[in-house]
């Protein structure tokens, strides 16, 4: 499994029917067809996404997420930087965990609006989904929560996340 991989299963998450192709996700997340080709084998290697009707299963993403990317994709903080904010120090996680006075998680950008320590995104696209996808960089947030955090913090987005998952689109 690889950090795209997360990316690519958030964004057929957020699309809720099997009705996409490997052009458009990979338009949509800015990256290469062939890179999306690669993470949809091998996430329909996995019980996240069915090879048959191509959706995911939110459950099982869920399941992923909250129970396993800190070990498959562990992350620590760096030195102090500028970049996107991530983690507790953006939304929807902010408005939930009180950051006080320390530095946030950033992901290293020179067009970031925010000093913090740095942290690896799981994919170089990140960066510029925060911008061009508000939807998937929440998502992200809350994942580089579950991948840093302490146990507090790894509840709180897990249950966020949890309900993000679940939501029914609105049409």
């Amino acid at each position: 499994m690889q950090g795209i991989d997360i990316l690519v299963a958030l964004d057929l998450a957020e699309r809720r029917t099997g009705d996409w192709t490997v052009r458009a996700v990979a338009s949509d997340l800015g990256v290469a067809p062939a890179t999306v080709q690669r993470a949809v084998v091998r996430l329909t290697a996995t019980p996240v996404v069915d090879a048959v009707t191509r959706r995911v299963n939110t459950t099982e993403l869920e399941r992923l997420l909250v129970d396993a990317v800190r070990f498959v994709f562990p992350a620590q903080l760096g030195a102090e930087t500028r970049g996107v904010p991530t983690a507790w120090g953006a939304a929807p996680l902010s408005g939930a965990i009180a950051s006080g006075e320390s530095a946030i998680p950033v992901w290293p950008s020179a067009t970031g609006s925010a000093r913090g320590f740095a942290i690896e995104p799981l994919h170089r696209a990140a960066v510029a989904l925060s911008r061009d996808r508000p939807s998937i960089y929440g998502r992200l947030v809350l994942v580089d929560a579950l991948r840093l955090g302490d146990a507090r913090i790894r509840g709180v987005a897990g249950e966020l996340l949890r309900s993000d998952l679940t939501r029914v689109p609105v049409s």
